[in-house]
């Protein structure tokens, strides 16, 4: 029933409009004085033709000479085109109403100047109103246009910020994997298995504008297993997660920036006290989620300057997915560095 409203709410309006125009006219020349009984041939005649001519001439205006305004733009031309042709069908419909009339009403007021007026008046009224309805209807369109406009821009420009995901994690893995391979080691087998099942997710799952936030979890889990095997030492790295997943969605590949960043600014092999701490905690279809880590000398500007562009990359993205429902906090200490994000998952 939705679908079919949506479908033809055009012509549903003009519907409604005219049902209500029709009860008020017909209500209208229903009764008049002396007559005891509705005269029901007076009515009806009176009815139909009114109808008919109205009906014409909003419509000779709605469908001829508006979309010609709209097209040429020029105000000027359409009065000159359409005040003449209006004027002669105005006239007749005085013509036809004093015809139809003529037994019912004495000839001193269907020949009065006062009645004539009346009834172009009422004609002009109707061939307006329904002229401002194409206008309405012509800028409810371009709003809807505008906004699947935006929309499209909005999943490209998220599809682009996806894109964007450092891919240094990949082409690390990668010479892992090679070395692992050359020098026969067992967990060879583990880190395909793992980098299968984080490619299956970047590049099925992640097209999906939520996924279960359980397969953003295990992504994130699978990647910091892959790190400790790149690095190849014991650092304490601690991921802990509290609340029911079950049902939760979340927009694809968010979380994993925050601890892309920590890895790459807070794990060195040459720094024993370095280390990593993550807190996911669900509440009340709130989200809960914190990163911290321990910070290494940075090598140069260009460090920051990647990080920094993975910050704003992630703040656009909570922009555009989560509007007025998140809150982001970032606390950049000279020992550690931490991130807060509070996230509405409803």
């Amino acid at each position: 029933m939705e679908s079919f409203i949506r479908r033809h709410k055009k012509v549903l309006l003009h519907i409604a409009f005219w049902c209500m125009y029709a009860s008020f006219f017909i209500y209208q020349i229903s009764y008049r004085k002396g007559e005891e009984e509705p005269n029901y041939i007076r009515i009806f005649s009176d009815f139909g033709s009114h109808m008919i001519l109205m009906l014409g001439i909003s419509y000779l205006n709605y469908f001829f000479f508006l979309p010609r305004l709209l097209k040429s733009k020029n105000f000027l031309r359409y009065v000159l085109e359409f005040i003449p042709v209006f004027c002669v069908l105005a006239y007749l419909v005085v013509v036809a109403k004093r015809y139809i009339l003529v037994d019912y009403f004495p000839s001193r007021i269907l020949d009065s100047p006062r009645f004539a007026v009346n009834v172009i008046i009422g004609t002009l009224f109707l061939v307006v109103f329904v002229g401002l309805l194409k206008f309405v209807e012509d800028w409810f369109e371009l709003e809807a246009k505008k906004r699947a406009l935006e929309n499209e821009n909005l999943t490209s420009e998220l599809r682009f910020l996806k894109a964007q995901i450092n891919p240094h994690f990949l082409f690390n893995t990668l010479n892992n994997l090679y070395y692992l391979a050359y020098t026969k080691s067992p967990n060879t087998t583990e880190v395909i298995s793992k980098l299968s099942q984080m490619m299956r997710y970047m590049l099925d799952d992640s097209n999906h504008s939520t996924v279960s936030l359980s397969k953003e979890i295990e992504y994130m889990q699978n990647y910091i297993s892959l790190e400790k095997l790149r690095l190849g030492k014991d650092i304490p790295i601690r991921f802990e997660v509290q609340g029911d997943t079950d049902g939760v969605r979340i927009v694809p590949l968010l979380l994993i920036t925050f601890l892309e960043n920590a890895f790459k600014h807070g794990i060195s092999n040459s720094s024993p006290d370095s280390w990593i701490e993550v807190d996911i905690q669900l509440k009340d279809h709130w989200c809960y989620y914190k990163v911290a880590n321990s910070k290494i000398p940075e090598s140069g500007k260009t460090v920051k300057e990647k990080s920094g562009i993975g910050l704003l990359n992630v703040k656009r993205r909570l922009d555009l997915s989560y509007p007025g429902k998140y809150e982001l906090n970032v606390a950049d200490e000279p020992d550690r560095y931490s991130v807060d994000l509070k996230l509405n998952l409803e």
